[in-house]
């Protein structure tokens, strides 16, 4: 008799520098044949220590490192820390400043999310849906930059406030881009959401439980397109959220194209958000806020604020002594973590094209897994 046919696994590296790990994540997959057995997220590539570095600035100083926390949506790190020390001195926020918050963080969710619309459309091998995505995304960029002059790292939200208030052109640029981004998401849609190909490659794939997502805390669009309808802007509302009224974009497949859709349809309603914000904007004298000095001290205390990011929940947590101007201790949540540790359940049995469709759909940025 002849002896049977045997395998054996082999072990396969996807990275650090693979395109589709997004640069500086690696895997080590096991492989039989072509088909993943297990596989190991190896981190700590892009690490620099952002909340040793917090521990030694003053708070003030702590806004442009928050920038670099999650580089994608920079103004939504700034509020979070920004509501962390706010909560932590008693410090209360103009009327007209938190509009402004509103109207930023909003635009850079739909600017965060046409990112991850062109990227993930680009590793699929797909350019045209990227190009057209960067193109809106410009605009956005255009109108951070006529207001605080920065592109991508922005410090403007302050603790107190805003940094300076918007330009006389920022509105009627914003209106003119409000007026148009409902058709050209359309036109997203027309792109991919009935491509057979991109169908193919994400229906089915990656399926991710709602009992598994809540099991390894993974939140933002990625726990909705499960089934799990939880927004913090709703479920514990900060800033003016309140006041909003927007609706909470649900699935149930809770497959990678499942997260697509989602994604799709949080950039309308951010839209309809930051056209609310515009209507209700206050007409009475402008205060975006007293900044705090540099020998600013809180009370001694420990506090921790959370915020919806494009990505899920994200959290700052300080302690201060209340007796020095640096905080103590500085601890940072960041969602793209949970959604990383998720993915060895999700790529199981899988080819490795599907472990790019799969973290692309999960929209992790390392960033805010190596703080």
């Amino acid at each position: 008799m002849t002896e049977g046919l045997r395998t054996e696994e082999f072990q396969v590296n996807m990275g650090p520098h693979h395109p589709s790990t997004h640069g500086v994540c690696r895997f080590i997959l096991t492989m039989d044949g072509e088909v993943i057995v297990r596989a190991e997220p190896v981190i700590g590539y892009l690490h620099r220590s952002l909340e040793k570095i917090c521990e030694n600035r003053t708070y003030a100083q702590c806004i442009p490192v928050m920038d670099r926390f999650e580089y994608c949506t920079s103004m939504c790190c700034n509020e979070v820390f920004a509501l962390a020390v706010e909560k932590l001195a008693g410090i209360e926020v103009p009327e007209y400043a938190e509009y402004l918050r509103v109207i930023m963080m909003e635009l850079n969710r739909i600017a965060s999310h046409m990112i991850w619309y062109g990227t993930t459309a680009l590793d699929l091998g797909a350019i045209t849906p990227f190009l057209y995505s960067f193109r809106e995304r410009e605009d956005i960029l255009d109108m951070f930059e006529m207001t605080c002059g920065q592109r991508l790292t922005y410090n403007y939200i302050r603790i107190g406030g805003v940094s300076k208030d918007i330009p006389p052109e920022f509105i009627p640029k914003c209106k003119e881009f409000l007026a148009t981004i409902d058709h050209k998401i359309d036109d997203y849609e027309r792109m991919l959401t009935e491509n057979p190909i991109f169908m193919v490659r994400n229906k089915g794939v990656g399926t991710l439980s709602p009992e598994m997502a809540i099991a390894y805390g993974v939140s933002g669009p990625s726990l909705r397109a499960s089934g799990i309808k939880y927004d913090l802007r709703r479920d514990d509302p900060y800033s003016i959220y309140n006041r909003f009224k927007f609706d909470i974009p649900v699935c149930h497949n809770g497959d990678c194209y499942d997260r697509y859709i989602i994604r799709i349809k949080e950039m309308r309603e951010s839209a309809k958000i930051v056209r609310q914000a515009l209507e209700q904007l206050p007409n009475a004298e402008v205060n975006t806020g007293k900044m705090v000095k540099a020998n600013f001290k809180p009370a001694k205390g420990e506090v921790y604020s959370r915020i919806e990011n494009s990505r899920g929940e994200m959290g700052v947590y300080i302690q201060s002594t209340g007796d020095t101007k640096k905080p103590l201790r500085v601890k940072m949540r960041g969602g793209s973590y949970n959604q990383l540790q998720v993915m060895p359940e999700l790529v199981k049995g899988v080819k490795i094209a599907d472990v790019v469709a799969i973290m692309a759909s999960l929209d992790i940025i390392m960033p805010e897994v190596d703080r």
